[in-house]
């Protein structure tokens, strides 16, 4: 299968570019990827806060270990509403729905949320990373960048947009969290996610066509027709959304489509497999087996895809997130 290239940004809006090494973070500053917003006092302060959202995945416990702070998004269905991560999961979710009916919808963050956690933060240091889920899937980048102006001229805050979700964007969390523990300042971190951004592929395939229907990327006769033909969407996150790539007829050829996009790249450095529940599947156990064969010194992990992901792609989605290792 080709991998989709990462396409050009827009010149003259971004840092210039500035290649360094951190620790094992070896990236080149891009400058197609946008800091949606960034103001700098000036100041010295001490370690860099890190801030994500729940879109992002951790294990339990996993954020609060690396001092990351996750404002939850907001997920509807029916009368109720819960906070991702805090009092729904993607089982719970879908479970409900049997019962509600209805099709669950993803909120993003107040941006008062974002202005309170960043006050809160200020208090410690007046450097923060706020990293989110992509602008094309969510309107959160642009609460966090609302939420950042009442700080203007207190607090250096680099609002970035991670062009991913899911474990895309918690690899980038992850490395922004190390990189602050190690000592690096707010540009040097921004640099470092900014070069690995381009270098994180997420591909999937879905089984059911009504939840990209309802989220606007298909018509309704093509979801139609996609039903009664048992067809199949290959979808890839490019430039931040979700598009289709190729369809197919049945699931192992599904599966056969994201063994051959893993098997293009030369140099991984980390990979998931993504699917709904924390009980692998047979097709998710296959999957697994066959990259683990072929690739024997890469660990496959089996991760669920949070809620708000689960209302773009459904109950029944499978797929893969490369981070693509960095050589120079």
């Amino acid at each position: 299968m080709h991998r989709p290239r990462k396409p050009p940004g827009l010149p003259g809006r971004f840092l210039p570019a500035f290649p360094i090494l951190k620790q094992k973070f070896i990236v080149e500053d891009n400058p197609t990827i946008p800091i949606l917003f960034q103001w700098s006092n000036g100041s010295v302060s001490k370690k860099v806060a890190i801030v994500t959202d729940s879109t992002a995945y951790f294990e339990p416990g996993e954020a609060e270990a690396l001092g990351i702070h996750v404002v939850p998004l907001t997920i509807k269905l029916g009368n109720s509403t819960f906070q991702e991560g805090v009092d729904i999961d993607t089982e719970g979710l879908f479970h409900r729905q049997n019962f509600s009916g209805g099709y669950p919808v993803s909120c993003p963050p107040n941006a008062s949320a974002f202005e309170q956690l960043y006050a809160r933060l200020h208090q410690q240091t007046d450097q923060i990373l706020s990293i989110h889920i992509s602008g094309h899937l969510s309107k959160t980048i642009d609460r966090a960048t609302q939420g950042a102006e009442s700080l203007l001229g207190r607090c250096s805050i680099a609002v970035v947009d991670s062009m991913t979700t899911s474990m895309g964007l918690s690899i980038l969390a992850k490395a922004a969290a190390q990189a602050a523990q190690d000592g690096a300042d707010l540009d040097e971190i921004v640099r470092i996610v900014r070069g690995m951004i381009p270098h994180i592929y997420m591909i999937f395939f879905v089984e059911t066509m009504e939840y990209l229907e309802r989220g606007g990327r298909i018509g309704r006769a093509q979801a139609i027709l996609g039903s009664m033909l048992n067809i199949k969407p290959i979808l890839f996150i490019e430039d931040g959304d979700i598009i289709p790539l190729e369809k197919v007829r049945t699931t192992d050829k599904a599966i056969e489509k994201l063994f051959e996009f893993v098997s293009e790249f030369d140099n991984l450095e980390q990979t998931a497999i993504i699917q709904r529940g924390q009980t692998p599947g047979k097709e998710t156990r296959a999957l697994q087996e066959r990259l683990e064969q072929s690739f024997p010194n890469l660990q496959f992990p089996i991760i669920q895809y949070g809620p708000d992901l689960a209302t773009r792609v459904g109950p029944n989605a499978l797929g893969i997130v490369v981070y693509e290792g960095l050589t120079f």
